[in-house]
């Protein structure tokens, strides 16, 4: 991606993220990166396009992420963690995520808000690749939790991402102590087994 596309998608999202989707037209977009509404015609098909280029952008980065972090054995390449940690993948994962949201509120707010916006063809794109971030994750956790099936360790996963996702409502408490507190509960929401009987698989 160019660096003058990478500039319009992240003024697009902050604006979206303020203002909503509807509340920001193709000149305010134009306005806010110095050139013209019509100019922008010449990087993106409209102001659709962008949110989803937003979204597509910002699900690519997460599962391009996930997938370098790891290496074909399902053990962490490089990082914070020793391969020989049982659940060093999984924190790894975590942490990435965690960086990601903090770094992105705005991504997160238009994911969360304004989805029902997005054509058919960009939803499907997007959801595809979520649904292999989602993939990965769920490969991460299955040995650590054999409790769980498949279908049940995936839901387990999405409710983590709703933690995570949650920076942008979260009190303020310094970068580095919202990180820390995300990553430990989102390490003690999928390692620990429930108190209760299992869910069905």
């Amino acid at each position: 991606m160019t660096p003058r596309r990478q500039q319009i998608l992240s003024t697009a999202a902050d604006l979206f993220a303020a203002r909503g989707f509807h509340g920001v037209s193709m000149g305010d977009i134009g306005a806010a990166v110095g050139v013209s509404g019509p100019a922008l015609y010449k990087h993106f098909a409209g102001k659709e396009d962008i949110l989803g280029q937003c979204l597509l952008h910002a699900s690519d980065q997460l599962l391009a992420g996930a997938r370098e972090l790891l290496s074909d054995d399902g053990v962490p390449a490089a990082g914070p963690h020793e391969p020989s940690e049982p659940d060093g993948a999984l924190a790894a994962l975590i942490a990435r995520h965690a960086d990601f949201a903090l770094d992105n509120p705005a991504l997160i707010v238009i994911q969360e808000r304004e989805w029902g916006a997005l054509g058919a063809d960009a939803r499907a794109q997007v959801r595809e690749h979520q649904l292999a971030y989602i993939d990965v994750w769920t490969d991460a956790l299955r040995p650590l939790r054999p409790d769980l099936g498949g279908t049940e360790a995936r839901a387990a996963v999405q409710a983590a991402f709703g933690l995570l996702n949650s920076t942008p409502h979260s009190a303020r408490i310094g970068r580095a102590a919202m990180r820390a507190l995300l990553t430990r509960m989102a390490r003690a929401a999928l390692l620990t087994p429930p108190a209760g009987p299992a869910l069905a698989r």
